[in-house]
């Protein structure tokens, strides 16, 4: 299985998706605005990643917004927020084959490409 949940409008998913060629490869894609995380989808990636807060993106603009920052947030916390807002989740995140790439670190980027 090759499925990777990406936001369509942003640049940085975009441009992954074309350096690795995910499409062409073979890769289900996911938008996740436009289709949101179902619970199941959150667990099978909470599975392969060890936690919620591996998933959780501390740079969506909500995270400010809702005066997340100062206060300590538990695991629950953390997969209900990704839940309720796509923004939440750290973008973008891969599951090829049994294994979990999370976020666009150049070290994540070129694991994933050579995954694919």
């Amino acid at each position: 299985m090759k499925k990777i949940y990406y936001l369509s409008t942003c640049s940085t998913c975009a441009r992954i998706l074309e350096e690795t060629a995910a499409v062409a490869k073979g890769a289900e894609l996911q938008d996740i605005k436009k289709e949101k995380i179902t619970p199941e989808q959150l667990e099978e990636m909470h599975a392969l990643a060890g936690s919620y807060e591996s998933l959780f993106s501390r740079r969506s603009m909500q995270y400010k917004a809702r005066g997340l920052a100062g206060k300590e947030l538990s695991e629950n916390d953390y997969r209900d927020l990704i839940l309720e807002e796509y923004t939440f989740l750290k973008r973008p995140v891969a599951i090829v084959n049994g294994k979990i790439f999370i976020g666009n670190d150049a070290k994540t980027v070129a694991t994933l490409k050579s995954a694919l």
